[in-house]
């Protein structure tokens, strides 16, 4: 066994270690890009069908090896259909990548305070409002959908767009660096969603759900019935009491790579 091992790394070439560390590059930005969503679970669940046909390859199990590999052919349709907003965010994200960023966090970094205070007025006088934030991949589809503003980021601003009658209140503003980009801007909703009373028949939540599935930004929605404050995030919806905390855990989700 070792002599054999021994033989096919003398063979191995510069291109084989390259082969080796593309499909590991591949794997592992998979497992990044699913991580903390519900695609990580249907993921473990197959890779323990794959580690189960493994065992019935080497303990010759012929029955067990018949069924498994009569429920692989279906394995591609079912990735498909279980992995579909991953997969169009990570071909969205190969297409939108920027080297601005750094530059798109600081201005935005020096703006958060106008945000939040818009958020807290917003919250207090319980008036609906939803605010994506854009991180890597561009939502320039979903601006060309809304009004232009294209304005730098102000409280007032911000505020006078959610203010109710306002022309541009119903629909989301899309932030980018410190620049409003557009609003009245029409989100997408998620195909299935767990949300639980009171959020499950709100179209502001669902809508922030739905777009933080399929691409990478944080989203902000403010209850016009509550005025409770959440953030969505990777298809994940979050509320938050503290200001603070949610300060926090916004800018440590936009910085993280």
């Amino acid at each position: 066994m070792f002599s054999e091992a021994w033989t096919i790394i003398r063979h191995i070439t510069v291109l084989d270690v390259l082969d080796i560390l593309l499909v590991a590059f591949i794997i592992y930005y998979i497992i990044l890009l699913i991580k903390d969503t519900k695609a990580y679970q249907a993921a473990a669940g197959l890779a323990l069908i794959g580690a189960l046909y493994l065992l019935t390859v080497w303990g010759r199990l012929g029955v067990s090896n018949r069924i498994i590999r009569s429920f692989i052919n279906y394995v591609i349709i079912a990735v498909i259909v279980l992995f579909q907003a991953e997969i169009r965010r990570f071909l969205t994200e190969i297409g939108s990548r920027t080297f601005r960023k750094p530059f798109t966090l600081r201005s935005f970094q020096e703006k958060i305070d106008d945000l939040f205070q818009a958020i807290d007025y917003l919250s207090q006088k319980k008036i609906g409002a939803l605010i994506a934030i854009e991180k890597e991949i561009s939502l320039s589809t979903y601006a060309d959908r809304g009004a232009e503003v294209d304005a730098i980021l102000s409280k007032n601003l911000l505020v006078s767009i959610f203010f109710p009658h306002s022309p541009l209140h119903d629909g989301a503003v899309i932030i980018k660096g410190d620049t409003i980009v557009a609003a009245a801007c029409l989100l997408p909703l998620p195909a299935a969603h767990r949300l639980k009373s009171p959020f499950q028949t709100r179209t502001r939540h669902l809508a922030a759900i739905g777009l933080s599935e399929e691409t990478d930004a944080a989203v902000i929605v403010i209850s016009e019935e509550t005025g409770t404050v959440s953030l969505a995030i990777k298809g994940q919806l979050e509320r938050y009491d503290d200001k603070d905390a949610m300060e926090k855990r916004l800018l440590g989700y936009l910085k993280d790579q």
